[in-house]
């Protein structure tokens, strides 16, 4: 009996031993998610779901927290050289430098000094993703890598990427005295968006990011190369539109993706999704993410109203252009309009919009026609989503005292051409 509990408590000691180091290490049990119980586990230590039609973030785990990310660098790379001048010629030639040639795996296999076609390096880039083709781009673009890396930076920064900082256009880990080669999950999503949504290139981009396989020659046609996209996700959900797959040992692995349905687009971006043997776990944390958002996310339609017609002008008169306004006592009123199109906004089930109407009770005089006095604000979550201003359609003048002499004598004279009027129809009479 005392041996068996020896033994029991042993086995014991060992679990707890494992948990432990489980624990510290932080990669063989996938952390759980804030309390969000649809999510249930996800193995990316930042991950990010993103409506890619509003920029809002829909879900965060440690969205903002800079991490090394690897070859997902590179649709930076491709959408800077798709939107570059160099790419107006579709027959643009490139020349192999020694740096680029003397990149490490996975590289394309290029000799110092020879030569391609641009366009055909821009899906060794995306489909293999070859680092010495990177180096290629970068060159031919901004005339070294140092330079094109200034163009990466000032890029994110024009995208609203304020915590991302690139130093290589492949994504190797690398640093230097302003720090790592790094972004966000975050960031990493918006950059992301703008290469789908926003940028010239757009459909260009799509191209090259979901062509299967792809095969082209050296200038010179001494060497062949085949292409094949190594981006599982194309093939994993109905709706995926592009992604990059990204692994370094600092990095870990790294993915973004987008998918559209419905008219509804998202981009999931992770960040140090598990480390060798855990290639698969990008995947996972894909679908759940991306399951979560075409259950729980729809569009809305909101129709907004001009709630108040008219507004009081204190002290004011209508203007008119061929007669004098009645000066009144007080004031006058004049009419509001507005452009109040409808709002349709990507919504959770329980989430709603509020409209708060700022909409003064009155004005002084004078007032112009087409003169803001007001706004009505659409927010989701205190952030401002829509913004209607409300604008006069009359203008009011001050009332003063010469304005009631004027229309006293207005009036004195409509009298009088009364008075001729019916003196002179007297006259015809008799």
């Amino acid at each position: 009996m005392r041996e068996f509990k020896k033994w029991y408590f042993r086995i014991y000691l060992f679990f707890v031993r494992i948990l432990i180091v489980s624990m510290i290490i932080g990669i063989s049990f996938p952390v759980h998610v804030f309390g969000t119980t649809e999510l249930k586990q996800l193995y990316a230590l930042s991950a990010v779901l993103m409506d890619a039609d509003s920029g809002r973030i829909l879900f965060s785990k440690n969205g903002q927290e800079e991490r090394a990310m690897a070859s997902t660098t590179k649709i930076m790379t491709c959408i800077l050289a798709l939107e570059s001048s160099i790419m107006d010629s579709e027959n643009q030639i490139v020349t192999v430098s020694d740096q680029a040639a003397a990149q490490p795996k996975v590289r394309l296999g290029m000799v110092a000094g020879e030569q391609f076609y641009l366009k055909d390096l821009l899906y060794s880039l995306m489909l293999e993703s070859h680092n010495d083709s990177a180096v290629v781009i970068a060159e031919a673009v901004a005339g070294s890598v140092e330079k094109f890396a200034d163009q990466m930076n000032q890029k994110a920064r024009t995208i609203g990427c304020y915590s991302t900082y690139f130093i290589t256009p492949n994504g190797l880990d690398a640093a230097d005295s302003n720090g790592i080669h790094h972004t966000t999950a975050e960031d990493l999503a918006r950059i992301m968006r703008y290469c789908i949504m926003n940028s010239k290139k757009q459909e260009e981009f799509l191209t090259i990011t979901r062509t299967e396989t792809y095969q082209f020659q050296d200038v010179e046609g001494k060497r062949s190369f085949s292409c094949s996209n190594h981006n599982a996700f194309l093939n994993m959900m109905d709706g995926a539109l592009s992604g990059k797959t990204g692994f370094t040992s600092d990095a870990g692995y790294c993915y973004v993706g987008a998918l559209r349905r419905d008219k509804r687009t998202f981009i999931v971006a992770l960040l140090a999704c598990g480390w060798p043997n855990n290639k698969s776990y990008k995947w996972s944390d894909m679908r759940t993410l991306m399951t979560y958002a075409l259950d729980h996310y729809q569009y809305k339609t909101f129709e907004i109203e001009l709630p108040v017609r008219q507004i009081f002008i204190n002290n004011g008169i209508k203007a008119h252009s061929d007669t004098i306004a009645y000066p009144g006592k007080n004031g006058t009123k004049i009419s509001l309009t507005a452009n109040l199109t409808p709002v349709s906004f990507l919504l959770k089930e329980d989430e709603t919009i509020s409209v708060d109407y700022e909409i003064p009770d009155q004005l002084d005089a004078p007032v112009r026609k087409g003169m803001q006095v007001g706004r009505i604000r659409c927010t989701l979550n205190d952030k401002l989503i829509r913004e209607y201003p409300v604008y006069t359609t009359q203008n009011a003048e001050k009332r003063t005292f010469k304005k009631c002499v004027e229309y006293i004598f207005h009036l004195f004279s409509i009298q009088n051409s009364y008075q001729k009027a019916g003196n002179i129809k007297k006259d015809q009479a008799r």
